[in-house]
């Protein structure tokens, strides 16, 4: 099996070193994320073999409007070990903001007796989705300068 690619798809283990008031409620795993890793497309792991895909993409649609929703176990199975009796799921956003926020809501809760695992799936995107993320980026961060110039000049 080539690990190289699925590397990043692995849950991590908690961060238990932070310090106190960095610490927060909840224990977290510490993972940065570019704006090439990030991605409208997610894995889903550790959903129960129970034929749960409607219940999944309903689930889903409450963050954002999906584009799909297809079960993956057996190509992923050749790539990586997965958890006995779990399905893995291939889900497409219509935009990153929703993504990012069902990634954030979902990942490590529960989810008909199984605990889901989000991950970030950059390498099913196309190269004009890719393009169109770092240019619609790019805008973002053009944006955001011109509008701290801007106020960094109506106070000075």
């Amino acid at each position: 099996m080539d690990s190289t690619t699925t590397d990043h798809h692995k849950q991590m283990k908690y961060c238990t070193t932070r310090l106190p008031y960095r610490q927060g409620r909840e224990l977290k795993a510490v993972k940065v994320y570019t704006v090439a890793s990030e991605s409208r497309h997610l894995l889903v792991f550790g959903v129960p073999r129970i034929n749960l895909q409607g219940n999944l993409k309903a689930k889903l649609q409450c963050f954002g409007k999906l584009q799909s929703c297809a079960c993956i176990t057996s190509e992923m199975a050749t790539k990586m070990e997965l958890e006995a009796f779990t399905d893995v799921f291939a889900v497409q956003f219509e935009r990153l903001e929703v993504a990012r926020r069902a990634k954030r809501q979902l990942d490590a809760k529960q989810f008909y007796g199984g605990t889901l695992h989000i991950s970030y799936a950059p390498e099913r995107e196309t190269q004009q989705e890719l393009r169109e993320k770092l240019l619609k980026r790019s805008q973002e961060v053009a944006i955001r300068t011109r509008r701290n110039h801007t106020d960094h000049k109506d106070k000075g």
